[in-house]
C-alpha cells in the first residue's frame, strides 16, 4: 500500500477543499461482493506491480456535502503522476491554476494548500481527514483507474455485458466505481468513470484524456 500526493495551488481554501474531494480524486459507494477476480482484473493488478511509471490527465466534477450540511460542487482538471511507490495528484481549477498538492510515500504524506504551511501525516487518509474533514481512497484509485480491484480487501466486480474482458463496476471499501466508457482503438484504458460513496456522500466524475 502507499500514500499519494496532491498539489493545491491558488484558489480559495474552500475551493481547494472541493477539488480535493473530487480528486481524488480522487472514491465510491457499493455494488457486489466477491474477491477481486475478473477478466481484466488480474492482468491489471500485475501490470500495476511491475510498472514503475504511470500518468493520467483529465477532468473532474465533484458533488459533496460540506461541514454545514450544504451540497457543494467542484470542477476542474487533474494530473496524476505515479512513480514507483509515490503518487502525485495535482488539482487545477477551470482556469488552469493549481489548487492542491499531496506528496505521498508508503511512510508519510504531505499536503500543500494555497498560502498555508505544508501538513504531514502517516498516510493520505489521515492527512485529508484532519485537514479537510473527509478522506479519499487514493490507494484504491491506483488500481481502480486500471481498472482493477485493489488487492488489499474484498471486492465485487461486474463485467461489461458488451465485452466480458472489461469491467463495468467495482464495489470495494464502501465505494462504487462505475466504468461508463473505454477509449476507442488504438488507445486503451478507461475513458470515463464515476466514483460514489454514500456515507458521507461523495460523487466524483472523472474523464481521462487519452
Amino acid at each position: 500500500m502507499h500514500v499519494s500526493r496532491l498539489t493545491v495551488g491558488t484558489v480559495r481554501w474552500r475551493g481547494a477543499a472541493f477539488a480535493l474531494a473530487s480528486a481524488a480524486v480522487v472514491a465510491l459507494a457499493g455494488c457486489a461482493s466477491v474477491t477481486p477476480h475478473g477478466p481484466s482484473t488480474s492482468n491489471a493488478a500485475t501490470a500495476l506491480s511491475t510498472q514503475t511509471t504511470r500518468a493520467y490527465h483529465g477532468r473532474f466534477a465533484i458533488q459533496y456535502v460540506d461541514q454545514y450540511g450544504k451540497q457543494r460542487n467542484a470542477y476542474g482538471n487533474f494530473d496524476w503522476q505515479e512513480h514507483g511507490d509515490t503518487v502525485t495528484l495535482q488539482l487545477l481549477n477551470p482556469l488552469g491554476q493549481t489548487m492542491a498538492i499531496v506528496t505521498s510515500s508508503p511512510a508519510s504524506a504531505t499536503l500543500e494548500l494555497p498560502n498555508r504551511q505544508p501538513m504531514t501525516a502517516d498516510n493520505v487518509a489521515t492527512l485529508m481527514q484532519n485537514a479537510l474533514g473527509f478522506a479519499l481512497p487514493v490507494e484504491g484509485l491506483r488500481y481502480w483507474l486500471q481498472p482493477s480491484p485493489a488487492p488489499t480487501s474484498r471486492a465485487t466486480t461486474v463485467p461489461d455485458p458488451q465485452q466480458a474482458t472489461r469491467l463495468k463496476e467495482i464495489d470495494q471499501d464502501g465505494w462504487t466505481i462505475s466504468y461508463l466508457a473505454y477509449a476507442d482503438a488504438p488507445a486503451t484504458g478507461v475513458k470515463r468513470l464515476n466514483l460514489m460513496r454514500q456515507d458521507p456522500p461523495l460523487d466524483i466524475k472523472l474523464v481521462l484524456d487519452q
